[in-house]
């Protein structure tokens, strides 16, 4: 019976471009666990191979490290999709503000007026972006 691969832990930072310090941290804070130790030495399996693209790409797309080990350590596949829909709502607020902050961008430069600050439309853009922090209180 062939066993699986084992990985130190510099080998499998080094597979993803991560530090050591990296993966040290990211088990101090519940989201890896070696698989076991070999003369105190951490070693690690092919299933923490996914893990540790899950936390990379997780953490790419904006996931908390509380959010990333409620996903990964939730024994209820319903618990993993309740944080990823609640991510998911937030990404979305997300692009939704960077959309009209470009739309915002593309007038601003592509504006007929001499000084875009002073454009009608850019104010009404900006006002759109965020009502609460254009209203003046005196």
């Amino acid at each position: 019976m062939k066993s699986s691969p084992e990985y130190t832990i510099g080998q499998l930072a080094a597979h993803f471009g991560l530090a050591p310090h990296v993966l040290r941290h990211w088990e101090a804070v519940g989201l890896i666990t070696p698989a076991r130790r070999v003369n105190g030495r951490r070693r690690y399996g092919p299933d923490h191979m996914l893990r540790i693209a899950i936390i990379r790409h997780g953490k790419e797309v904006g996931f908390s490290l509380p959010e990333l080990r409620q996903m990964v350590t939730a024994d209820d596949p319903e618990a993993r999709r309740d944080v990823l829909r609640r991510h998911r709502d937030d990404l979305l607020a997300r692009i939704a503000t960077a959309q009209a902050s470009l739309t915002l961008i593309d007038h601003a430069l592509a504006c007929p007026a001499e000084d875009f600050i002073s454009c009608p439309e850019f104010t009404r853009l900006v006002h759109d972006l965020d009502p609460p922090a254009c209203v003046v209180k005196a």
